[in-house]
């Protein structure tokens, strides 16, 4: 391009730990790719497209992010451009207003979008490919179930904290000859469940991809009594179910684009147990602990990879695509691909195998 190179950045949907990396490495091969660039991000994802809010992105703003978690552009998963919410008349309506959206970058003369997200923000970054803007994605989400590429950042940190505390429950559980039942995020996808529940070594790994059976959580605890364990560690997923049953919902945010949120399993769970065994049940929720604090040294690399992937696409004006992990080795696949391509646990997947060679139990055999 001969004007100077104009970028604008946002991040969308939950957070993760290693958005800052990003935004830190991105500026910076940004910056070093085209010289005098200007780099703006919006602020609380889509948000600030639709009302213009942004902040500039340069060496000085970004300095010491690059460990960080959460993201210094804020972010938002219920800003649907496509679908926002707006008061007419005194009544909130649904409306199409990604066209303001357009018009504010066409105005600040913004020559590309680049877009941090799961599969919400990536298909509203589809969707502004199609309208005539070039965007680039980049995937996020903890839970690592975005099909088009191998890894996304943000899932080493959660299996880390999730790992990590279930090393704390084991000690309290063992001193007790407690139970207990440990709720990790993931939503419909157990890879985080079933990757920390083999690191922190739980006795039975519950994931939404393996429905459950009460019978056989029962039998399992009956048979570390036996054998003088008295005590247990089983990892729930906040989607998993039992056989015939549904996931448990915690409760449904209207304005939302994914209104149904997952929670409370491990408090149905130890009510359905307790009654059943020789133990004090307790339940614990994770909760939004596994997507806080500092990304790991692995998500930063990662994040670190992303960024400066998604400016050699720029370069080679590779837009409406997402950069990916593939093999190990960093790529690009076109947002169509991305969107409705989740991936989730098999049961016959190499990790399922080896939790069940080790003694583990997902509780689906009799």
């Amino acid at each position: 391009m001969s004007k100077k190179m104009k970028i604008g950045l946002l991040t969308g949907g939950g957070d993760a730990p290693g958005l800052n990396a990003v935004i830190y490495a991105f500026t910076r091969a940004a910056l070093s790719a085209f010289p005098g660039c200007d780099i703006i991000g919006y602020r609380f994802g889509y948000r600030g497209l639709y009302y213009n809010e942004y902040m500039k992105l340069d060496l000085e703003s970004t300095s010491g992010i690059l460990h960080k978690g959460g993201t210094i552009l804020f972010s938002s998963n219920k800003d649907n451009l496509f679908d926002y919410t707006v008061v007419e008349n005194g009544v909130k309506v649904k409306r199409d207003v990604s066209d303001t959206a357009v018009r504010n970058m066409r105005e600040e003369g913004v020559d590309v979008l680049v877009v941090l997200g799961g599969d919400g923000t990536l298909t509203s970054a589809r969707d502004f490919s199609n309208k005539g803007v070039p965007v680039i994605g980049i995937p996020k989400t903890i839970d690592n179930d975005l099909g088009a590429t191998d890894t996304t950042f943000g899932f080493d940190t959660a299996v880390s904290i999730v790992t990590e505390n279930l090393g704390r429950v084991h000690t309290t559980a063992e001193s007790h000859h407690r139970v207990i039942i440990v709720e990790i995020m993931g939503r419909s996808a157990g890879w985080i469940t079933l990757s920390a529940g083999i690191a922190g070594s739980a006795d039975v790994i519950l994931i939404p991809e393996i429905p459950y059976k009460v019978e056989n959580i029962v039998r399992k605890i009956k048979a570390r009594d036996a054998a003088g364990k008295h005590f247990a560690i089983i990892a729930i997923g906040e989607g998993a179910r039992e056989a015939g049953g549904s996931a448990v919902v915690g409760k449904i945010v209207e304005d939302s684009p994914d209104p149904i949120r997952f929670g409370g399993v491990a408090a149905k769970l130890a009510h359905d147990i307790e009654p059943l065994v020789d133990h004090e049940v307790r339940a614990v929720q994770l909760g939004h602990i596994q997507r806080g604090g500092d990304a790991s040294p692995a998500d930063r690399i990662l994040s670190v990879r992303y960024g400066v992937h998604a400016v050699e696409m720029i370069k080679r004006g590779e837009f409406g695509k997402m950069a990916c992990l593939r093999n190990g080795r960093m790529s690009e696949v076109s947002l169509n691909d991305v969107i409705a391509n989740n991936k989730y646990v098999g049961p016959d997947d190499e990790l399922v195998k080896c939790a069940k060679a080790l003694g583990m139990s997902f509780a689906d055999e009799d």
